[in-house]
């Protein structure tokens, strides 16, 4: 009789000791399952960033400093907003309009019949060669940032472009990075301090025709006017008294209302960087 419940007990022990071990597989199982489907589990590795440069094309207020501390354009200030998977090519030359950008040294000082500055040469500029280059230029995945406008408008050549023209040679820059696989970014002219009152205004042309050409390529546009009025405004420079050396104003501009201290040009790429953020522009995800 004793080795009758000795046996049952044993059995019984067995039993439920390979039901508590199914059980708890089972559970195990079940929470595996739940984790994963409610994304609690532990995230894979994330894919390394590809490799990608920020090419700049613009006029003083994008450029690189001199040997001077003033002015700083606000590209040499973008670099710095971006993971180590960014390089930024500032090109920007100070005193270019997109034609003479283009065409360093081939642009009269007479207008043609159109009204346009004329081309003694259809070659274009070193600089934009550089960029053009199937090995060492744009390339795939790449993105070519826009922006001129100001030095434009001027009405005597060489740097005077009309609107049509402008269109054009825009057309062409972000056609020529999207035949590489590369992706334009416009930008208007960014504005330079003029106020009316106690309130900063806009005071740069070519804004219909960046749009335009937008429209046109697909390409997104930063309407770095509208942004630098809007900050300027926020930061209360109006009225001002014309005095650019000293105070906030003095801080932000040179001794003029249209070129940047370091601060000032610090600020300006942060509007252009939180507007590429804000149009979902895919390179948005290299940003700090």
């Amino acid at each position: 009789m004793r080795k009758l419940r000795a046996f049952v007990t044993t059995a019984l022990v067995i039993a439920l000791s390979s039901l508590g071990v199914g059980t708890a597989s089972a559970a195990d199982g079940t929470a595996a399952t739940c984790a994963g489907a409610s994304g609690t589990k532990a995230a894979a590795p994330r894919t390394a960033a590809a490799p990608v440069t920020v090419w700049l094309a613009g006029d003083s207020t994008m450029a690189n400093p001199g040997s001077a501390r003033c002015p700083a354009g606000w590209g040499s200030q973008f670099d710095a907003l971006f993971t180590a998977d960014v390089t930024v090519k500032n090109q920007a030359v100070g005193g270019r309009s997109i034609q003479t950008w283009m065409y360093e040294g081939n642009v009269s000082g007479t207008k043609g019949p159109d009204g346009e500055c004329r081309l003694t040469s259809g070659t274009y500029s070193a600089r934009w060669q550089s960029m053009l280059n199937a090995s060492t230029g744009m390339k795939a995945g790449d993105y070519l940032f826009i922006q001129f406008g100001i030095n434009d408008s001027s009405s005597t050549c060489p740097r005077h472009v009309g609107p049509a023209r402008y269109r054009q040679l825009m057309t062409t820059m972000a056609q020529a990075a999207l035949a590489r696989g590369a992706h334009p970014v416009l930008l208007t002219p960014v504005a330079a301090l003029t106020c009316s009152g106690s309130t900063a205004t806009k005071n740069r042309g070519f804004v219909n025709e960046t749009f335009a050409v937008g429209s046109a390529t697909g390409a997104p546009v930063v309407d770095l006017q509208a942004l630098s009025v809007s900050l300027y405004n926020g930061l209360r420079f109006c009225p001002h008294n014309g005095d650019f050396g000293s105070g906030p104003v003095g801080a932000f501009f040179c001794d003029d209302r249209t070129h940047f201290e370091t601060y000032g040009a610090q600020r300006i790429a942060g509007l252009v960087a939180g507007d590429v953020r804000r149009q979902n522009v895919p390179l948005a995800a290299y940003l700090k």
